[in-house]
């Protein structure tokens, strides 16, 4: 039996502006539909009298598993529940949380868990203000242009407006009165490097991603201060 987790108790603590009803996935083709329908879902492959456990092979589960799927990095998270030390709502909610990469993830405490960890090490970062016209108009332009680069960036939203992310913007060496900024930064290297100020778009980012994928920006002086281990 394949569960999509978001069941009334955890959808109620975290999520929910609705009910949302149970829906059993039957076999492998429902659960690659139900995959394709959304950035990220949550399936519990959960055995039951009418357990499928040949589509549990087709995702390597051997046991009651929760996994999420997510398109960013072409990706899957399981968790394990005989692994879990306790598997309640707040335990649930946390593992959505830190695992929940979409095309565009906006930078915090909790995302940053997720996309550090992630196999894809290179970032595409928008720096923007929240609550600006550019923030909005910038962030769905890149939304739409994340999907070119599945598996070789993720695409990461600081918000200036946040002091916390100070110290990510002062580590490329600008403040909140530059934005917006494209940067990138690359943690196998780590090395970063900032888009020429102006006007963001999308043909000027898709470059930039590319001339760091062609292995150019290399020799392109770096941003801000001297590299560290994280943002």
């Amino acid at each position: 039996m394949l569960i999509t987790l978001l069941l009334t108790f955890l959808v109620s603590s975290a999520f929910a502006k609705k009910d949302t009803a149970l829906l059993r996935l039957n076999d492998t083709n429902a659960a690659e539909a139900f995959i394709d329908s959304a950035e990220v879902v949550v399936i519990g492959f959960l055995e039951g009298e009418e357990s499928q456990k040949e589509v549990w092979a087709d995702y390597k589960l051997s046991s009651d598993t929760i996994t999420i799927f997510r398109k960013a990095d072409n990706h899957q998270d399981n968790l394990v529940v005989a692994d879990a030390k306790k598997l309640d709502a707040d335990g649930l909610v946390n593992f959505i949380s830190v695992n929940e990469i979409r095309y565009i993830t906006e930078y915090n405490q909790v995302s940053a868990v997720g996309l550090f960890n992630s196999e894809v090490k290179s970032h595409l970062l928008l720096f923007a203000n929240r609550g600006t016209k550019e923030f909005t108009e910038l962030n769905e332009q890149l939304r739409a242009l994340a999907p070119e680069f599945t598996g070789k960036f993720l695409f990461v939203l600081i918000n200036g407006a946040v002091k916390s992310n100070s110290r990510s913007l002062g580590y490329f060496g600008i403040k909140a009165q530059d934005l917006p900024r494209v940067g990138i930064y690359d943690g196998s290297s780590d090395m970063k490097w900032l888009l020429p100020a102006g006007e963001i778009s999308n043909e000027g980012v898709r470059e930039f991603c590319q001339s760091f994928l062609r292995g150019e920006l290399k020799d392109v002086k770096q941003a801000g201060a001297e590299p560290k281990t994280e943002l």
